[in-house]
């Protein structure tokens, strides 16, 4: 049995890490910790195991074997190298951190600690889009030539745990980044992951459109972004990230090949579409990508505990999703300088 700490106790933890634990028959959550020190005992009491006083408290104590953490983005990289050094394997929330440099320290820390890190990069695992690995890495639509993919909504201020425009997304200091790290940041390592490449060059713009503090000045992080990626095999396509599509969200990917097309949750009936260069059409009606409103199984907490409990290294390790990583900052980069930046990854 794995036995679980929580450490961050928002909507992320509640509405995916918890229950997705608890429906695991391999692991136990013994425990919890929050800076609103009410929160933690409330799930403490409704769900079993105790509150911590502090996280150095629950990294402290030997009846815990691994961690999720779901802090703010600006404590992700800091927690998580705690939690390794204390001989904790972890699963931290995405991003994986706000620079390249914490990036690289959490990496290095779960080799010199041997411990496990993965990150919930969980687009990979929804089920249209591991058939449509299946598909494109098959040749069914030839060589990809380029692809376009989205991920936007009508923003986190009514996700969070405390809704609003207070927000701790729309804070510069504890989020450090916007769209682009909330959104951006999954289609990246999901365009990854379904072509086989990645992505050694960006040109990109990141930016604050529409989205307001309750004083009326635009908020300190982005909520827009704008990619154009060269993928290593010579694919070129464009990212979009957004916070304010103010209607239905868009979380499609639509790949274009040499003998054909295959859209990805772009249709409202079927989540893969396959059409071909001699107008044959099939449809797959396999799942409904998640949505803020509609929140199903991730995958993600059952293959970090099969990874615990099997002691074999998590597909998605903190490794794994570095170039993804450097992507973003060096799309990051690309919208400061105004040039066309390489990964160097």
């Amino acid at each position: 049995m794995i036995r679980v700490g929580i450490i961050g106790c928002g909507k992320i933890a509640q509405t995916r890490h918890i229950p997705e634990y608890l429906d695991n028959p391999n692991s136990e959550i013994v425990g919890y910790y929050d800076f609103n020190t009410e929160r933690a005992q409330a799930l403490a009491e409704k769900y079993g195991g105790r509150a911590y006083a502090s996280a150095e408290e629950l990294l402290a104590d030997p009846a815990v074997d691994a961690v999720s953490v779901c802090v703010a983005n600006n404590a992700h990289a800091q927690t998580s190298i705690d939690a390794l050094k204390a001989g904790k394997h972890v699963l931290c929330e995405k991003p994986m951190a706000t620079t390249l440099e914490d990036c690289i320290r959490m990496v290095d820390a779960a080799s010199s600690c041997d411990r496990y890190l993965m990150i919930g990069q969980n687009q990979r695992l929804a089920k249209a889009h591991v058939k449509a690995k299946e598909l494109i890495d098959s040749y069914v639509i030839g060589d990809v030539v380029s692809f376009r993919t989205t991920f936007g909504h009508g923003g986190p201020e009514t996700w969070s745990i405390d809704p609003g425009m207070n927000s701790w997304f729309f804070d510069k200091h504890r989020a450090q980044m916007g769209a682009m790290a909330d959104l951006g940041v999954h289609k990246t390592d999901l365009i990854q992951f379904l072509l086989s490449q990645r992505v050694v060059e960006t040109t990109a713009r990141v930016v604050t459109l529409d989205k307001r503090m309750p004083d009326g000045n635009l908020i300190g992080v982005d909520d827009n972004a704008f990619c154009i990626y060269k993928m290593s095999g010579g694919v070129v396509g464009t990212m979009t990230a957004s916070w304010t599509f103010y209607g239905a969200e868009d979380n499609s990917t639509v790949i274009y090949g040499t003998k054909g097309i295959l859209h990805i949750y772009d249709d409202p009936d079927y989540s893969l579409k396959l059409v071909m260069r001699n107008g044959e059409k099939v449809y797959y009606d396999i799942d409904r990508i998640q949505t803020n409103d509609n929140q199903t199984k991730s995958g993600i907490i059952d293959m970090f505990v099969h990874s615990l409990v099997t002691h074999t290294p998590p597909p998605i390790s903190g490794e794994d999703v570095l170039s993804a990583m450097r992507a973003v900052f060096a799309s990051l980069e690309s919208s400061r300088t105004g040039k066309t930046v390489s990964t160097n990854g």
